[in-house]
């Protein structure tokens, strides 16, 4: 993109030395043997010179780079992913290379970048960001060579996909071949949706400066330089009174004066100031008037089209000729107002803002309406022309509703989400026909999902009051509902909204649809009416069926995990888990990324099998989901859920040191989406159990402090136990009577008739707390934690409950408790629960050779507390 050389080409600019030699240092940096790579961020008030700065680093960067530059624009901002590609372009034309570039991405990359048709299903949006970091990535080792700059001018402009896109990028410039230069406007200037990106890039930067005005010697000299040496300082500094030190109105102004000389008796200041009024504002745009109308109607098409199209284009919006277009081209061109070129490219984007603001306001509407018209005749693709729609004025236009809505599809299938919000929004103010306006707020509410279940929450209740949506819509709806109340901790209101939806649909597929979704909710609220009861309606519906269609499946796997959460038999909650799979896998249709029943079903299903010993059964599935998302490129909440739950399965094993590696990633890629979570709550509990269990009360207690974990909780299950792992985080750190008060409150799981002893150990954590201070309460706690593990049956709770039981024994009975004990754990997946109990057994008889194998195995495992105990017991 071409500019308006400054009045001083090829000088030094004035009082930007500091500014560039900054960036001579960082391209020195990015071409050393050990490339380093990073961000420079210039920032400052429109006119302050951010441009020829960056076409000075450009220049220099040249030399011995590859450089890649682009100039966001008011009219791109809209457009998602414009940005990325205008940097991207030159590699992406090199069709012999492509495929390397996109790597295993194509799927996602290719879409946002234009290089592929969108599929039909929407894009992760995290999944989309995170493949073109690593197609940026691949693109900078491609150049290491000449290393790659990218230069990005008016970010403040750019789209918000885009911007999302380097931010994402900047922390991890340091380690690749790669330097990002960007300048931008004070943020107020920016799209509120860009505002934390450009903060973002900000705090990444290794450098980021302020421009500031040209001082009044500054002034004097370029006036000495441009004017010549007889332009005394009085006119040097009437100019800078004039423009503040603004090097663009200065730059403009010595144009002028080039020109068109002072008179010499004028008054000087006086003639300067009402010259400086011409280049600022409505008075820069009043020029276009001595042009005469056709260079006028032409410069404002060229501003409502902006940057980049054709000037054919501006021309036939404008409704001139071939022949008037080259005169009126050519007008522009003398005024400063236009680059030569064939494309609309203005000398500066204070001068396209204010041809821009300078269209009559009808006039702009009747443009834009026509823009979007001419782009589409054109082959561009409706989300292209979309931008145009936005600006039109509402007229109960059906074609143009439904250009809106398709260009909402089209944002989403590339991972757009807050631009087909704004066409939907947009849509809805047009407005719909009475019969479709429950379709657009359906939409509408689905497009929010990932970025504001607030919003999605509010418009699918619209929706499902208007009157338009089917059977399967309306459920759909409903589901998508649910899920939004779910995620945004409000398990109740997605419960109550489930059933009713169930108790008005009509029996068939979408009504049992319905009551598995609310059965679903009401197992994941913390507290409800009446637990008993609902696990006995959900066992008499499901306990009949063999799992033929798939919502027997869904009602099957709420039965085999309500089952575990009661702790019945373990081979009898397995048996239903083998009903509610196809050969040990989620069916068609409940599969981890299909979206009609949702990845709760398959979840479940394996969290089931980890808390009934069935961990390899467990392994697979979770290990499907991680393989599935990622193929799929979503990365963002479903990727962070599943490595929380194959987090689970490693802490159930005993691998602690492993589960603490995934738990803190699924932390990471949670953190990239929201705060508070549900993921963001099993992952802590999960990871506080894990360092205790580790033995590091300290990071726990920092851990658990750092991420609020304690009461009062959500009104959402967490996985394990919440109450019980703070209780046993309280003991740990000797704050033994709030230890015993949070473990009494977590006994409010069994008057829900939740008695697995491995899924909320309560009991037994409460029971050692007793034990000096209420004996016999604590052995009374003992003797149950005995009945529901021989109730539960599997290896790991019968070796809990008598390792519990034998730490509160006498000494005589002590010993063959915890022999007993180590039996069990012997055929348990629990490594770290044989080893404590190969321990205890080995402290309570002297056996050097249990404590040597509990210390062996304590040290695989990573519990390094409990290895320690052992080897100061056999020193």
């Amino acid at each position: 993109m071409t500019t308006t050389p400054p009045p001083w080409p090829g000088d030094p600019l004035p009082e930007r030395e500091l500014e560039l030699a900054a960036a001579d240092r960082a391209v020195d940096a990015l071409c050393r043997t050990r490339p380093e790579g990073g961000l420079l961020v210039y920032s400052g008030a429109a006119g302050i010179g951010k441009t020829s700065v960056l076409a000075r680093v450009r220049a220099r960067a040249a030399e011995r780079c590859t450089v890649r530059t682009t100039r966001a624009d008011p009219g791109t901002t809209a457009v998602p992913f414009h940005t990325a590609r205008a940097l991207f372009a030159p590699d992406l034309a090199d069709t012999g290379g492509l495929a390397a570039l996109l790597g295993p991405h194509r799927a996602l990359a290719g879409p946002a970048l234009g290089l592929t048709t969108p599929g039909e299903e929407p894009a992760d949006p995290q999944g989309v960001q995170d493949a073109l970091v690593a197609l940026t990535a691949r693109a900078a080792r491609r150049h290491r060579a000449r290393p790659l700059v990218l230069v990005l001018d008016d970010a403040h402009w750019a789209d918000g996909e885009s911007l999302g896109w380097l931010a994402a990028l900047g922390p991890r410039l340091a380690r690749l071949p790669l330097l990002l230069v960007v300048a931008h406007r004070p943020t107020e200037h920016a799209a509120e949706e860009s505002r934390p990106h450009l903060d973002a890039l900000g705090t990444a930067a290794r450098l980021r400066v302020t421009l500031r005005a040209l001082s009044p010697e500054a002034a004097a000299g370029l006036t000495r330089r441009a004017l010549g040496t007889g332009a005394d300082d009085a006119l040097g500094r009437a100019l800078w009174d004039a423009t503040g030190g603004s090097p663009y109105e200065l730059a403009e102004l010595l144009a002028r004066l080039r020109e068109h000389p002072l008179d010499p008796g004028a008054d000087q200041a006086t003639a300067v100031r009402e010259l400086a009024a011409t280049v600022r504002g409505h008075r820069l745009a009043d020029r276009l008037g001595g042009l005469g109308p056709d260079a006028a109607r032409l410069a404002w098409a060229a501003a409502v089209l902006g940057a980049g199209i054709p000037l054919r284009l501006a021309a036939s919006l404008a409704g001139l000729s071939p022949g008037r277009q080259a005169t009126a081209t050519g007008e522009l061109r003398v005024a400063r107002v236009l680059n030569p070129g064939d494309t609309v490219d203005f000398t500066h984007p204070l001068v396209a803002g204010a041809v821009y603001d300078a269209v009559p306001r009808s006039l702009r509407t009747t443009f834009h309406g026509r823009a979007a018209w001419l782009l589409t005749a054109e082959g561009h693709s409706p989300a292209a022309a979309a931008r145009h729609l936005l600006e039109v004025h509402p007229d109960q236009d059906p074609a143009l509703v439904e250009q809106l809505r398709r260009a909402a599809r089209e944002h989403l299938a590339v991972g757009a989400p807050d631009a087909a919000r704004r066409c939907l929004e947009r849509a809805l103010r047009e407005p719909p026909e009475h019969h479709l306006r429950a379709h657009v707020h359906h939409e509408l509410g689905c497009a929010a999902l990932l970025t504001s279940p607030a919003d999605t929450v509010r418009h699918l209740r619209t929706a499902l009051e208007l009157p338009g949506l089917d059977d399967t819509l309306r459920a759909d709806a409903t589901f998508r509902l649910a899920q939004a109340l779910a995620h945004n901790q409000q398990m109740r209101e997605a419960s109550l909204s489930v059933a009713f939806a169930a108790a008005t649909t009509e029996p068939g597929p979408e009504r049992l649809r319905l009551q598995a979704a609310h059965f679903m909710y009401d197992a994941f609220r913390a507290t409800e009416d009446d637990g008993p009861g609902r696990s006995r309606r959900l066992a008499q519906l499901a306990d009949p069926l063999a799992g033929e269609t798939n919502a027997e499946r869904a009602l099957l796997t709420l039965r085999a995990f309500d089952g575990m959460l009661r702790g019945e038999n373990h081979t009898v909650v397995a048996e239903f888990c083998e009903r509610a799979l196809t050969d040990g896998h989620p069916a068609p249709g409940l599969g981890w990324t299909d979206t009609a029943w949702g990845f709760e079903y398959p979840c479940l299903a394996g969290i089931t099998y980890a808390w009934i010993d069935e961990l390899d059964r467990a392994e697979e599935l979770f290990g499907e989901a991680v393989r599935a998302y990622e193929i799929s490129g979503w990365s963002g909440g479903h990727l962070a859920f599943a490595h929380m739950l194959t987090g689970a399965v490693l802490r159930r094993r005993g691998r602690l040191a492993q589960a603490e590696t995934r738990l803190r990633e699924s932390l990471r890629l949670a953190d990239r989406i929201g705060t508070g979570l549900p993921v963001h709550w099993d992952a802590v509990c999960l990871l506080v159990d894990t360092l205790l269990a580790r033995g590091r009360t300290a990071d726990a207690q920092r851990l658990a402090e750092a991420r609020g974990f304690g009461p009062p909780y959500p009104d959402a299950m967490i996985l394990p136990d919440a109450p019980s792992v703070h209780g046993r985080l309280l003991l740990a750190l000797g704050r033994t009577d709030e230890a015993v008060a949070a473990l009494e409150a977590a006994s409010a799981v069994a008057e829900r008739g939740r008695h697995n002893p491995v899924w909320a150990p309560w009991r037994r954590d409460l029971a050692g707390a007793l034990a000096t201070r209420d004996p016999e309460r604590a052995r009374a706690l003992t003797r149950r934690l005995r009945v529901d593990a021989e109730r539960f049956g599997t290896p790991t709770a019968l070796g809990m409950a008598l390792g519990c039981e034998a730490a509160l024994a006498p000494a005589g009975a002590a010993t063959a408790l915890h022999a007993r004990a180590v039996a069990h754990l012997e055929e348990s997946p629990a490594r770290d629960e044989l080893a404590r109990a190969r321990v205890a057994l080995g402290l309570a008889t002297g056996d050097r050779d249990q404590l040597h194998r509990g210390l062996l195995l304590a040290r695989t495992c990573g519990a390094d507390a409990l290895a320690e105990q052992a080897r100061s017991a056999l020193a």
